[in-house]
């Protein structure tokens, strides 16, 4: 078996929080009790994926808040918040209060692009600037500008009885290097280490050669480590430059013989889409790592990327029960984790 070169130093994982349309507040719930189960097992990290005008978490800021008063050790992260959604003062503004609140545990992982269908939203997201609105990397610099103090406005002072100050408030120290851009391009990559952020790579990549072109036999652990090493390669950090890996992982060591169908199933039906390269942006999506904790490590051991990196956030399945993701975290964390040479913080 080949073994990682780097220890693994932090266990995460990552959950999108769905919930019932007829009881909504359930599924949030269950998902502030799944974070608190994360910090009693001794996860280093929970994040929040985000959704927009479906049932899974549109909000995962507030949501981190609240965990936030639930927990007093897990660092709390997004992954990743779409800004063609947000305004990032305003959003610089929320981070920072959120992690102010957390004690500097908040981790927020961002990414560009347009809003999904955004023809069907954007007269009821921006009905007087839909045109004109700037989707790209711009955003996400506005934003670590805004995060990491750089002026916002030209005035400040005292006006009447009002103090008024030219820069994001509060402003939250540490936040603007706990930064992390999610992308699955070598421009996204390159992008991240040159603004000196930190990487996200999860289970989605673009079927790219070295050079960014399309890539005729692409595999996928492969190009995932050409991003890694893109993206260390512009960062001023080098080699320690903050990378972490968010594959899904389903270990099945005290799983019940109808949970282990459930996730065989799953991983079966999500399996086609892992064998070439799909639609127009030939997005090359990893296969789901089902079984137990023994076999997922030796496949680890084996994946190229794993290798690069010291830090993981399992990504969990979306479409499962409460209990289900209390048995996959126990697993992870009394059995998995240990595996890959992880031990649990506290």
């Amino acid at each position: 078996m080949p073994s990682p070169s780097r220890p693994l130093r932090k266990l995460g994982f990552l959950t999108i929080g769905l919930f019932d349309e007829a009881d909504p507040r359930r599924g949030h719930e269950s998902t502030l009790e799944i974070i608190e189960l994360g910090e009693r097992l001794g996860f280093d990290s929970a994040w929040l994926r985000h959704r927009h005008l479906q049932y899974g978490i549109s909000s995962p800021v507030a949501v981190l808040a609240a965990a936030s008063q639930r927990t007093s050790r897990i660092e709390l992260g997004t992954a990743v918040i779409p800004l063609g959604w947000e305004n990032p003062l305003r959003l610089a503004e929320d981070l920072a209060t959120v992690d102010l609140l957390s004690g500097g545990r908040l981790n927020p992982g961002v990414s560009v692009g347009p809003p999904m269908h955004y023809d069907r939203v954007k007269e009821a997201l921006y009905p007087d600037t839909a045109d004109a609105e700037d989707f790209g990397y711009e955003r996400a610099r506005r934003l670590l500008d805004l995060v990491r103090g750089k002026p916002a406005t030209d005035f400040s002072g005292v006006e009447g009885f009002e103090v008024f100050a030219d820069r994001v408030q509060p402003q939250s120290p540490g936040l603007g290097s706990r930064m992390w851009y999610g992308g699955g391009s070598l421009s996204s990559a390159r992008w991240a280490g040159e603004h000196g952020m930190n990487f996200l790579t999860s289970s989605v990549v673009k079927a790219e050669g070295p050079e960014g072109t399309a890539s005729t036999a692409p595999d996928f652990a492969e190009i995932q480590l050409s991003h890694i090493r893109a993206f260390r390669s512009h960062h001023p950090d080098g080699e320690r430059a903050r990378v972490s890996q968010g594959l899904v992982v389903i270990p099945t060591d005290s799983a019940t013989p109808e949970q282990r169908a459930k996730y065989e199933e799953y991983a079966a039906k999500r399996t086609p889409r892992t064998t070439s390269p799909q639609g127009p942006a030939r997005l090359l999506f990893a296969p789901d790592l089902v079984g137990t904790s023994a076999e997922i490590a030796e496949r680890l051991h084996a994946h190229a990327a794993f290798r690069e990196v010291d830090e993981v956030a399992f990504a969990l399945p979306f479409t499962f029960e409460h209990e289900d993701y209390v048995q996959i975290l126990t697993d992870i964390a009394t059995e998995l984790g240990p595996a890959l040479g992880w031990r649990p913080a506290g």
